[in-house]
C-alpha cells in the first residue's frame, strides 16, 4: 500500500473484499484446493490486516478513489469484533470521523464512514471509541455533515444517513467531556428540535419543513431524545432557555387536534406527544422559571382532566412510551403524573403552592378513586405505576404542611386503606405492588401523621391493624418504614389500645411480633447470645459482628461513631421506642423466651449509652490523652455502672429461665399425674367388667357374690331397733341379681286435658295460652282433685 501505484492499491483492496464475497473457482487446478472464505477472514483477523488498512488511510488523503476502496475494505473488516478492537487501537474512529466532510461527489465516503463508525461503537469498547470521538475536530465534522443533510438532503437515502449521523452524535453527547457546546453543535440541535413549534428567524431553519415521512418522524424523536441527554450538562441550560424548549414541548401537552404545520398521523402525533411529555419530565425541573411562566401546572392539570374524562379517544399504544395504553388514555396520564412528580419533588414552594391552590390534592384523590374501577388485568402494571405516582405527589405536597394534610382528609385516608388491604400474595407478582405499598407507607408518614383528625380516622378504620398485618409478613424491606410510622403513631394516646388488641396468626400479639423481629435482627447482625437468648458479654451486650470487626478510630466531634450509626442502621431502636410507649410492664401474650429478650430491650438505652462512653474512653486511649483525675473516675464509674446493668439483666434472665424450667417440670408432672389417673381408672373399669362377666357366666361365682352382698347389707343395718318402729324390707322377693336396686316410684300420668294434647308443643297451642297463666289449654277454671298418695318404698 506504500507503493505509489493506484492500480496496485485498488487490486489489493479488491482481493481483500473478495474474502467476503468469494466466487467458486471456474476451473479446478489439479493438486491444489481452494481456501475457504472463513479461513481467509480468520487469517485477516490474526494477521492484523485491519491495522494496516487504517494506517494506509493517512497515505491516501488526496487520492479519492483509493480512499473509497480502503473504506470499503474497512467496512467489511469492521463486521468482526476482533478487527474492531484492532481498528480502535489504531485510532480509526477519530481518523475516519475527522474526514467525514471531505469532498466526495459520489457520496460513498460519508456512507461507508458512518457505517464503520456505527460498527466500531457497537462491537468494541464504547468508552474507548467515545474518547476518540469526543474532540473538537470530530464534532465539527459531524456538525457540518448533519447541517448539510438536514438543510439540503431531500432523498430517502439522505434522510436515512442524516438520522444515522444524529444517532452517532447522540452517543457521543452522552460523554460529559464532549465539547458539544464549544463547537456550537448543541445550539444547532436545540434549534432543529424546536423550529416547528417555536417560530425562529434563524437562517438555518428559514423555509425548512418536515414531512410526515417515517424518516422525518424518526428525526423528531431523535431530537427530543438528544435534548434529554444535553440537559444533563448544566451549561446547556442557558441554551435551552434561549431556544424556548419548554414552550415548544408544552405545545404537545393538550388534547390531540389537527396540526397546521405538519400533518402527522394520529399514531405519530400520539407518540410525539408522549415523547414530548417524557422529555419535559427531564427538562422542566431544570427550568423552573420557564415552566411557571408557561403556566405549566395549569396546563398539566388541564391535560389530566382530559385524560380522566369520558372523551372518546382511541390511542394506538404502539410505541415504547405508549406501552399499556392502547384504546385508553393511561399512557398520557402516566407521563403527565411523572412530570408532576418531578416538579413536586423539587420542593420548590412556589411550584407546590401553585399546585395546591389549583386543587391538585383533591384532583389526585379523585383520579385515584376513578382509576380503581377501571383497572384491567392487561393494564394492571401501568395502573399500579399511576397510583404510586399519585401517592408520591400527595406525599410531596402534604409533607410539613398541616393545612394540606387536612385537605387530604378522610378521602385520602380511604385510598390509603384501600391499598393496605391488598392481598399479600400480590406483593410477589412483580407487577409493581411492592412499589405501590412503599408509596402508600410514605403517604401515611407525610399525609396522615401530625394531623390528629386524620390519625383518629385512620385508627378508627383499623389502619394500625393493617400496618401490623404487613409487618407480620416478615419482609425486611417494609419493616424499617412501618416501625418508623408506628413510633410516630404511638404519640397518639389512642394507638396503644389498638396495638394491644391486634392478633395475628396463632393468636400472636403485637408485642410478641416486635420481640420476634428484634431476635431476628440480632441474629442477622451477629449479636452474641446463648441458646436461651441470654447476654453473653455483659460489657458489650449490644455489639454486632460488624462492630467487633471494626476498630475504633479517633473521629472529629461532628462525625458519628460506629455505635451512634448503629442506632439508625437497624430496627432495634424503633422496637425499643414502640415497646416503651406501650409500657414494658403490661404487654400481653408473651412467652418466657419473649420475656428474656424483653429484659435486653428494656435496657437498650442504658446499654447504648454505656457503649458510646466506652468508645469515648477507647478513643482517649488511642489519642494518648490522660484525663484529669475527676474525669477518669467519672469514666470508670460510668463503664462500671454499664457493666453492672448488664450483669443485673443477665441475672434476671437466668431467674426467668430457671422459673420457666421449674414451671415446665410442674406442668410435666401434672400431665403425668393425669395420665396415671386415667390408666388407674381404666384398670378399675376393666376389673369391674371382668367381675361382671364372671358373675354372669359362672353360677358359683354368682352365688358367692350374692352371699357377699347379703352379708354386706346385714352388716350395714342397725340391729338395736327403737320401740314402735316400722320396718320396711328392702329386698325384693324372687330377684336374681347382684346389682343394687333403685327406688321404685309410681306416678299417675297428668290428664291430657290439662297438658293440651299432642299439639301442646306447637305454635297453635301457644296461641291458646290463658291470660292468667296455668295450663296450655284455654279453660275457665281447673279443679284440682285429691289424688290418693301411693306408698314410696325407701
Amino acid at each position: 500500500m506504500k507503493i505509489p501505484s493506484s492500480e496496485l492499491r485498488i487490486q489489493i483492496c479488491k482481493c481483500i473484499v473478495d474474502f467476503y464475497h468469494a466466487e467458486p473457482p471456474k476451473k479446478h487446478i489439479p493438486g491444489y484446493q481452494q481456501a475457504s472464505s472463513s479461513y481467509k477472514i480468520q487469517m485477516a483477523e490474526v494477521g492484523g490486516l485491519a491495522k494496516t488498512m487504517v494506517q494506509a488511510m493517512t497515505l491516501l488523503e488526496n487520492q479519492l478513489v483509493e480512499k473509497l476502496w480502503v473504506l470499503k475494505v474497512l467496512q467489511h473488516l469492521s463486521t468482526s469484533e476482533v478487527n474492531c478492537s484492532i481498528m480502535m487501537k489504531a485510532q480509526a474512529a477519530s481518523g475516519i470521523c475527522a474526514h467525514l466532510n471531505d469532498p466526495d461527489p459520489s457520496g460513498q465516503l460519508l456512507f461507508r464512514s458512518s457505517e464503520i463508525l456505527w460498527n466500531l461503537l457497537e462491537k468494541s469498547p464504547k468508552e474507548e471509541i467515545l474518547q476518540q470521538l469526543s474532540n473538537l475536530e470530530c464534532l465539527l465534522a459531524l456538525k457540518e455533515v448533519f447541517k448539510n443533510l438536514f438543510m439540503r438532503g431531500f432523498s430517502h437515502y439522505d434522510r436515512q444517513l442524516r438520522n444515522d449521523i444524529l444517532v452517532i452524535t447522540t452517543i457521543i453527547a452522552q460523554n460529559p467531556e464532549a465539547p458539544m457546546i464549544e463547537c456550537g453543535f448543541a445550539k444547532d440541535l436545540i434549534l432543529f428540535a424546536t423550529f416547528n413549534e417555536v417560530k425562529s428567524q434563524n437562517i438555518l431553519v428559514k423555509g425548512l419543513k418536515l414531512s410526515n415521512s417515517y424518516e422525518d418522524f424518526e428525526l423528531k424523536k431523535l431530537l427530543f431524545n438528544i435534548i434529554v441527554i444535553l440537559c444533563k450538562d448544566l451549561p446547556t441550560i442557558q441554551l435551552l432557555i434561549e431556544g424556548k424548549v419548554i414552550l415548544a414541548l408544552f405545545t404537545y401537552v393538550k388534547k390531540p387536534e389537527k396540526q397546521k404545520t405538519i400533518n402527522w398521523s394520529a399514531a405519530q402525533y400520539e407518540e410525539l406527544q408522549l415523547h414530548a411529555i417524557a422529555t419535559l419530565s427531564s427538562v422542566a425541573p431544570l427550568l423552573i422559571e420557564e415552566y411557571m411562566s408557561c403556566q405549566g401546572n395549569a396546563q398539566v392539570l388541564a391535560f389530566l382532566e382530559w385524560c380522566e374524562s369520558e372523551d372518546p379517544f382511541f390511542s394506538h399504544g404502539n410505541s415504547f412510551h405508549g406501552t399499556g395504553g392502547r384504546g385508553n388514555k393511561f399512557a398520557q396520564m402516566r407521563y403527565s403524573l411523572r412530570l408532576l412528580r418531578a416538579m413536586v419533588y423539587l420542593e420548590d414552594e412556589t411550584v407546590n403552592t401553585d399546585l395546591c391552590e389549583k386543587g391538585t390534592i383533591q384532583q389526585m384523590i379523585g383520579i385515584f378513586k376513578n382509576i380503581i374501577s377501571k383497572t384491567n388485568e392487561k393494564e394492571e402494571a401501568i395502573v399500579l405505576e399511576i397510583q404510586s405516582d399519585i401517592l408520591l405527589i400527595l406525599s410531596g405536597l402534604c409533607e410539613h404542611h398541616i393545612q394540606r394534610k387536612e385537605i387530604f382528609g378522610t378521602e385520602g385516608v380511604d385510598i390509603v386503606l384501600h391499598v393496605m388491604k391488598t392481598d399479600p400474595r400480590k406483593l410477589q407478582s412483580g407487577l409493581g405492588y411492592n412499589i405501590l405499598l412503599f408509596s402508600t407507607l410514605d403517604s401515611i408518614w407525610c399525609c396522615i401523621l401530625g394531623c390528629y383528625p386524620s390519625e383518629d380516622y385512620f385508627l378508627e378504620k383499623e389502619g394500625i391493624f393493617l400496618l401490623l398485618d404487613v409487618l407480620a409478613l416478615n419482609q425486611k424491606k417494609f419493616c424499617n418504614l412501618i416501625l418508623g410510622i408506628m413510633v410516630e403513631f404511638c404519640d397518639n394516646p389512642k394507638t396503644a389500645a389498638h396495638v394491644n388488641a391486634w392478633r395475628g396468626k396463632k393468636d400472636q400479639t403485637a408485642a410478641s411480633l416486635l420481640i420476634k423481629l428484634w431476635r431476628k435482627e440480632e441474629k442477622e447482625l451477629g449479636v452474641k447470645r446463648d441458646k436461651n437468648g441470654k447476654i453473653i458479654d455483659t460489657k458489650k451486650p449490644l455489639f454486632t459482628s460488624f462492630q467487633e470487626e471494626q476498630k475504633i478510630i479517633p473521629l472529629p466531634a461532628n462525625c458519628p461513631s460506629v455505635a451512634v450509626m448503629d442506632v439508625s442502621e437497624n430496627i432495634r431502636a424503633k422496637i425499643y421506642a414502640i415497646l416503651g410507649k406501650l409500657d414494658f410492664e403490661n404487654l400481653p401474650g408473651l412467652s418466657a423466651e419473649d420475656f428474656v429478650t424483653l429484659c435486653i430491650i428494656h435496657r437498650y438505652l442504658d446499654f447504648k449509652i454505656g457503649e458510646i462512653w466506652n468508645e469515648i474512653y477507647e478513643e482517649i486511649k488511642l489519642e494518648k490523652l490522660r484525663p484529669v483525675t475527676t474525669d477518669k473516675k467519672a469514666l470508670e464509674a460510668i463503664t462500671t455502672a454499664s457493666e453492672n446493668i448488664g450483669k443485673m439483666v443477665a441475672s434476671l434472665q437466668s431467674e426467668i429461665i430457671e422459673s420457666q424450667a421449674r414451671q415446665d417440670v410442674q406442668n410435666e408432672q401434672k400431665v403425668y399425674a393425669k395420665i396415671q389417673a386415667t390408666h388407674k381408672q381404666r384398670e378399675l373399669a376393666n376389673k369391674s367388667w371382668e367381675n361382671f362377666l364372671a358373675r354372669t357366666s359362672n353360677a358359683k361365682t354368682l352365688k358367692k357374690a350374692k352371699r357377699f352382698q347379703e352379708k354386706a347389707i346385714e352388716a350395714s343395718r342397725y340391729h338395736e331397733r327403737p320401740q314402735n318402729a316400722i320396718f320396711h324390707p328392702t329386698d325384693i322377693k324372687g330377684l336374681n341379681t347382684t346389682v343394687p336396686s333403685g327406688g321404685v316410684v309410681t306416678v299417675e300420668s297428668t290428664p291430657a286435658r290439662l297438658v293440651g294434647g299432642p299439639l301442646a308443643d306447637t305454635d297453635i297451642a301457644l296461641k291458646k295460652l290463658p291470660i292468667r297463666g296455668g295450663a296450655l289449654q284455654k279453660v275457665k277454671a281447673v279443679k284440682i282433685e285429691d289424688v290418693p298418695k301411693k306408698s314410696i318404698p325407701t
